[in-house]
């Protein structure tokens, strides 16, 4: 197993939001997170990334524990991850933003061949202010950013978020190619249902800070089983 989770907990200050989740995520498999909204989905992202402290519990990431490493160490360990809003900087080029992916991975050297040829645009664009870019150009420039270091796995809140449709369909084409191609291992967590049941191997349901149960992607074709799980 590539990441093990165990008896996570974890919140803002003493909320807990994230209560008891265990799972484990192959290596070189896509795995969506789904659930209602305020469930604790962006909490657990953020929790294995190292944004917010574990309360309890384990992470292990390589047969590391990262429980307590600081969210720069996981991303020097391969833990890559696109937030939700994109995270980019705008008032920064395209090249600048880019050139930070080098941190993800430890690599050396910021690696834009291999960003470019995912995303070719961003070629064209390198002398350009990132905030000036389209909402999918700027989520291309996100994945793009992590591609440029040696991720291992990556962490993906909402990639879907503020995109058009058209641009949606080819984020889940790049997301299937980074596994089928680079071997990567993709934790996504969404609400796009389209998005979901095109890229994901199998799904973890969360509800009120828990894992709730396993599902195949398919059976969100099923309008009951998508009511039960993410209707408000």
């Amino acid at each position: 197993m590539q990441l093990q989770i165990s008896a996570l907990k974890s919140g803002y200050g003493r909320v807990r939001i994230i209560n008891n989740v265990s799972l484990e995520v192959e290596s070189a498999s896509i795995v969506a997170v789904i659930g209602r909204n305020g469930v604790g989905k962006t909490t657990l992202i953020k929790t294995i990334m190292g944004a917010l402290p574990s309360a309890e519990g384990a992470i292990t990431f390589r047969n590391h524990d990262i429980t307590r490493l600081s969210a720069a160490e996981r991303a020097r360990l391969g833990i890559g991850y696109v937030p939700q809003g994109r995270g980019i900087f705008t008032r920064m080029s395209v090249a600048a933003n880019l050139t930070l992916g080098a941190g993800v991975g430890n690599a050396s050297d910021p690696d834009l061949k291999r960003a470019f040829s995912f995303f070719p645009i961003l070629e064209k664009r390198l002398p350009q202010l990132a905030g000036s870019m389209s909402g999918g150009e700027q989520q291309q420039l996100a994945i793009g950013r992590i591609l440029a270091g040696r991720p291992e796995i990556i962490l993906f809140d909402e990639p879907s978020e503020g995109i058009q449709p058209n641009i949606v369909q080819e984020i889940g084409s790049i997301i299937r190619r980074l596994r089928d191609e680079e071997g990567l291992t993709i934790m996504i967590v969404e609400q796009n249902l389209q998005l979901i049941r095109s890229v994901a191997d199998y799904c973890l349901v969360m509800d009120k800070g828990q894992i709730i149960a396993r599902i195949d992607p398919d059976e969100l074709g099923d309008p009951e089983v998508a009511q039960r799980y993410l209707a408000i």
